[in-house]
């Protein structure tokens, strides 16, 4: 049943309004209303910026970096925590965890902050850029742009590379004893996180050493609802082994005609030639490269990312 947001919220009020530019939005799922939470900056009809955060299930606070450029740029921007992480509702219903509800709730939320066609652009982040590539497809007509930020648009070459580029290379008894902790699913002993942290993540998801790690990454990353992560991304750290396992829109990128831009970094846990062949797939794509850059390029290579994201917009404002 296709439901029409536009109306929903007419009759039940958009949503509550807090202080500090925050709102509550309550949304509609299978499993009835619930609450997500979204904070505005600044006021610009012609761009309005939503986040959509990576995990799946951690939070919007490591898009923090954005409020040193952003604001400075004349860009209206939302952070916005998806069902299930960070201020919004957690229900604790494996049902709600599905692509379909996610994209169906960033419709909700579209409609509850009123953005549409004549200024939203979306930027999704990791996961997040699994949902913006959905989102586009289900819904291009909203959209004014598009930002898909290391997120490739295949799961099964995102492993590939995982296994031929980023593990080859790693302390073979480090990646031996990981990989033997998946498998056992002893995956929260605290030694798991740390051999990832010290053989993987400050390589290729912040290059930066743990103790200069931002405050608002430490906070996002500790607050991973596992109830959503663990189905959609599997517990492996190493590449998809979840639901998004078998996800690939790499023959669709075409039928996405709105202005796109890929942001790839050359140290990421995504291959960066991949998400530059993606940008070429796109009838109006465009390819931002962080060569200092990983996972988290808005922080370890900062001015690139934010720099070639507010040229993207105002470019297409």
């Amino acid at each position: 049943m296709t439901v029409d947001y536009e109306q929903y919220f007419d009759r039940r009020g958009k949503r509550g309004v807090l202080a500090g530019g925050e709102s509550v939005i309550e949304i509609s799922t299978p499993s009835g209303p619930f609450s997500v939470w979204t904070k505005r900056t600044g006021n610009n009809p012609d761009v309005a910026l939503l986040f959509l955060h990576g995990g799946p299930g951690a939070t919007h606070e490591y898009f923090i970096a954005a409020d040193s450029y952003l604001p400075a740029a004349g860009i209206e921007y939302y952070y916005y925590d998806q069902l299930g992480s960070g201020n919004s509702d957690a229900p604790s219903d494996p049902s709600l965890w599905t692509l379909e509800r996610f994209v169906d709730e960033v419709e909700q939320v579209r409609v509850g902050l009123g953005l549409g066609p004549e200024n939203l652009f979306v930027l999704g982040h990791s996961w997040g850029g699994v949902l913006a590539v959905e989102y586009a497809l289900a819904h291009q007509d909203k959209l004014k742009g598009l930002i898909i930020s290391n997120m490739m648009s295949d799961g099964a070459a995102y492993n590939r590379y995982a296994q031929e580029v980023l593990m080859p290379p790693m302390d073979q008894a480090a990646l031996a004893e990981i990989k033997a902790m998946e498998a056992s699913g002893d995956t929260d002993n605290p030694r798991y996180d740390e051999l990832l942290l010290e053989h993987h993540y400050v390589h290729h998801v912040l290059r930066l050493p743990p103790e200069q790690w931002p405050a608002p990454v430490q906070r996002a990353f500790a607050k991973i609802n596992k109830e959503i992560y663990v189905p959609l991304q599997g517990p492996s750290e190493l590449g998809l082994s979840g639901v998004l396992l078998d996800w690939s829109r790499t023959d669709d990128l075409h039928e996405i005609t709105v202005p796109t831009l890929v942001i790839g970094a050359q140290h990421d846990t995504m291959d960066p030639n991949f998400m530059r062949h993606m940008a070429s797939l796109l009838p109006a794509g465009e390819y931002l490269h962080c060569p200092e850059g990983s996972h988290m390029a808005m922080y370890d290579d900062q001015e690139t990312y934010f720099e070639g994201l507010i040229s993207f917009l105002r470019r297409h404002a």
